[in-house]
């Protein structure tokens, strides 16, 4: 799900807005980086509200940056998680991911509903090395399944996703640009399809019929992703995302406005401190 390059990991939030996009994942770390990096980062994003939305979300926000890249616990921009087995064929993690919620009161047609609050996922992640095309170019393949849970007065179980990815992946030899392309699709079970496209019937009106929502399909996204280490210290990134709404399961919705959105951001980091201890891998 999503999901906001090299993001940075505090960023993960930001830019994986509720349209379930999740950021790109770090390639691997060198021998020789430092344990740890703690830092602050600066991002602005413009997103759909939810998938589907008419209106939009455009957040910037300030938060800090940290890096740590123990043999198993891992912060980076693919997120905060433990990685269990890695080999040069395949990589088994878990791993954390969030979102910003959506106040009802900003979407029109949403209205009167309960508002969508910040959405954080949890679940484990297989990656496959499809194809190594030299030293700088990788195609991989990435299949999270993530439970979802909303934090909003509280914390609810909202369902589960599954986010299947094709990743192409290409860094410069001076290793200071890095480029992501991703081909992806997000499936919902009924309780995550409710939870953005059902309208109960006490919250239904002239213009805003009941709904029962379904599992199934959420969207299918293609997005590019491009990072320039300006020095050991500052990176910057940016990415864009075109996503498709109206081959999901809950296309009749009628809080489903659009069948396509688009989402853009760009980013900064700047590295603090570093810790002289190094990396193992």
């Amino acid at each position: 799900m999503k999901t906001i390059l090299p993001v940075i990991a505090g960023l993960a939030c930001l830019l994986s807005a509720p349209a379930h996009a999740e950021s790109p994942v770090e390639p691997d770390a060198p021998r020789g980086r430092p344990l740890w990096e703690l830092g602050i980062g600066a991002g602005l994003v413009s997103t759909p509200a939810y998938p589907g939305a008419d209106d939009r979300e455009t957040r910037l926000l300030a938060i800090p940056t940290i890096f740590y890249r123990g043999k198993i616990l891992r912060a980076d921009q693919s997120g905060i998680g433990a990685r269990l087995f890695r080999s040069d064929a395949a990589e088994f993690d878990v791993g954390l991911a969030a979102s910003l919620p959506a106040r009802s009161d900003d979407v029109a047609v949403r209205a009167g509903m309960p508002d969508l609050g910040a959405l954080v996922e949890f679940g484990p992640r297989l990656k496959l090395r499809l194809a190594r095309l030299d030293a700088w170019r990788v195609v991989r393949a990435e299949l999270p399944l993530r439970a979802v849970y909303e934090v909003r007065g509280g914390v609810r179980h909202q369902g589960y996703t599954f986010e299947p990815r094709l990743v192409y992946e290409q860094r410069t030899p001076d290793g200071k640009w890095l480029f992501d392309a991703q081909l992806a699709a997000v499936v919902g079970d009924g309780k995550i399809n409710r939870y953005f496209y059902e309208v109960a019937p006490q919250y239904a009106t002239g213009e805003r019929p009941a709904y029962a929502a379904h599992s199934g399909l959420i969207l299918v996204r293609a997005g590019l992703f491009a990072a320039r280490q300006v020095n050991p210290d500052l990176r910057v990134f940016g990415f864009v995302r075109a996503e498709n709404y109206g081959v999901g399961a809950n296309d009749n919705s009628p809080l489903l406005r659009r069948n396509s959105g688009v989402s853009a951001g760009v980013g900064v980091s700047w590295m603090l401190w570093r810790s002289q201890t190094l990396a193992r891998d």
